[in-house]
């Protein structure tokens, strides 16, 4: 792979590619979500509103969006 080539990642279940450096919160805010609309998982686990700016988004990562769920 070189410097400038896009990375690969799964997005919902479907192949979507970013360029490198990309951030969580970058992604997000790239295909029209508002920050506080959607909540965001890399590889399964969890990740924080807070804690999107510093997760950088490598080859390979499976990325879910998806709505939070309140109630009880």
């Amino acid at each position: 792979m070189e410097k400038d080539d896009p990375i690969a990642l799964t997005l919902d279940g479907h192949p979507h590619s970013v360029p490198v450096n990309t951030t969580l919160a970058a992604l997000v805010a790239s295909i029209g979500h508002a920050p506080t609309k959607v909540s965001t998982a890399v590889n399964g686990l969890f990740v924080a509103r807070a804690q999107r700016d510093a997760c950088m988004l490598r080859d390979g990562d499976a990325v879910l969006l998806f709505q939070p769920i309140v109630g009880g």
